[in-house]
């Protein structure tokens, strides 16, 4: 598997060789893989070559590490294209995943002054507050908090926010929600966000603000995200 005379670097040639072990089954999510100090020996090759090529494999998501226990086989990233407006049940569910959620808060706060100018309300104007662990199989992978317009959609339930908040508003409200504007950016997980999302504090997040509009553009619902950057990746389709 490792060519030493070849110019392609050794530590490539290793990361390649384990790369396509993953990518055609034969290292599954969750399996250990050997010592560096068995790969060093069985390809005669320095440990800090073979640390090299896992920590290539780690930065891209292949595997990770855990602490006195070795090196693991990294659980497939979720792909979510940017192109359409969709709710979180709606994707793992076009995934073939079981959608899941936790709820951690669900009250009617006064609106703070950036909520407020972002719904279109009045200052203290009552607005939902939902925060939500978002599942996949249950798996956390997103900490998620909503802020809605009370006055605007109306008899919300932690039953129904436990299920699908846009099915409501759609479904049963009747509103029809049209397009939406979001920010992403990268960072580290606080202390709440690890604790909720079972990361350590400091682990990559990709943290989202993202603001939903109605047919006749009226504000709907303000979002704040943090995604596991470990298990999430988002898609994009651009033509020239």
């Amino acid at each position: 598997m490792i060519n030493k005379n070849s110019p392609i670097p050794i530590y490539y040639q290793l990361e390649e060789h384990i790369k396509e072990l993953i990518e055609n089954g034969e290292l599954k999510p969750g399996d250990s893989l050997p010592a560096e100090r068995e790969y060093a020996e069985k390809y005669q090759i320095s440990r800090m070559t073979v640390r090299q090529a896992f920590t290539q494999l780690v930065n891209a998501g292949y595997l990770h590490r855990l602490q006195g226990k070795g090196t693991f086989v990294s659980q497939r990233k979720i792909e979510q294209p940017l192109q359409g407006l969709t709710s979180f049940t709606e994707d793992m569910k076009a995934r073939g995943l079981a959608p899941g959620s936790q709820l951690v808060n669900f009250e009617i706060i006064p609106a703070a002054s950036q909520i407020a100018h972002t719904l279109s309300i009045g200052e203290y104007g009552p607005v939902y507050e939902i925060k939500r662990i978002r599942l996949a199989d249950d798996v956390p992978m997103a900490l998620e908090t909503n802020y809605i317009s009370a006055n605007l959609i109306k008899g919300l339930t932690e039953d129904i926010v436990n299920r699908s908040l846009y099915a409501y508003i759609e479904e049963q409200l009747g509103f029809h929600i049209e397009h939406a504007s979001q920010v992403i950016e990268s960072s580290i997980a606080s202390k709440m966000e690890a604790k909720f999302l079972k990361i350590q504090t400091g682990a990559p997040v990709m943290r989202i603000e993202r603001n939903t509009f109605l047919k006749d553009g009226t504000p709907v619902e303000f979002v704040k995200s943090s995604y596991r950057a470990d298990r999430y990746k988002f898609m994009i389709s651009m033509k020239r």
